[in-house]
């Protein structure tokens, strides 16, 4: 079975962009707080959260390895075009022209592969990437990864392993932790040891570093390689 793993990074829109009443909906909550300073305090929060949302956000990069073979593609907007590159392991770097290039090639690579591996691709990743496509007008080429959540096929997202499908609830034994915090414990090199994290991608696009966004973006990836070869080996099955 060819498996791909991947994960997205997304850059907030600029709040320009917006018209009156669609700002006046996404900051209506803000708008009810009587205190000036609180009400700019909870402004500034809602607009952090804009990275999270594919109506008032853009995928910037998707980065992809097949589990088996190791071998991958970081697709990343870049407004200066440079030329295609490969890492040792063998990724490739393939700089985008925008977002619609780059969801078409992801799709084309999408289609042949019997399951996808995420981590929280089921509550983000995945309807992110869906969402994005249908108002571009990019045909999705697999629209089956957000099917009967209780299997692996075609969709094993590694927070939901982790948490044995939340069993526990937020503060039980079997609580949701964050990528970085799984790594750490597994003895996996932490995707933030850098210190670039998903926070930092707004900046990261504005600054021109794109390249800096992608190698981000490729090790998300490859810890959640490793995580899911540590799920495959010790705890696939467990019902």
């Amino acid at each position: 079975m060819a498996r791909l793993v991947f994960d997205i990074e997304t850059s907030a829109t600029p709040l320009e962009q917006f018209d009156e009443a669609q700002q006046e909906y996404l900051f209506r909550e803000a708008e009810k707080l009587a205190d000036e300073a609180a009400r700019a305090r909870r402004r500034a929060e809602i607009y952090q959260q804009f990275n999270l949302w594919p109506f008032t956000a853009q995928i910037v990069c998707i980065a992809m390895v097949n589990a088996d073979s190791g071998k991958g593609q970081v697709l990343y907007q870049a407004e200066d075009f440079e030329e295609e590159s490969c890492s040792p392991e063998g990724v490739e770097f393939a700089p985008q022209v925008d977002e619609q290039e780059l969801l078409t090639a992801f799709w084309d690579v999408a289609k042949r592969y019997d399951q996808v591996v995420t981590f929280n691709g089921r509550g983000f990743d995945v309807p992110f990437l869906y969402l994005r496509s249908a108002l571009l007008n990019v045909p999705i080429t697999r629209k089956d990864w957000l099917g009967y959540r209780y299997q692996t096929d075609p969709h094993c997202d590694l927070a939901e392993q982790f948490t044995f499908y939340n069993v526990s609830g937020r503060d039980g034994a079997a609580r949701k932790f964050n990528l970085d915090f799984y790594c750490r414990a597994f003895g996996i090199p932490s995707p933030k040891a850098q210190g670039v994290t998903g926070a930092d991608v707004n900046d990261l696009l504005a600054a021109g570093e794109y390249r800096q966004i992608a190698e981000y973006c490729l090790r998300d990836v490859e810890a959640t390689v490793r995580l899911y070869q540590i799920w495959k080996d010790r705890l696939a099955g467990i019902k």
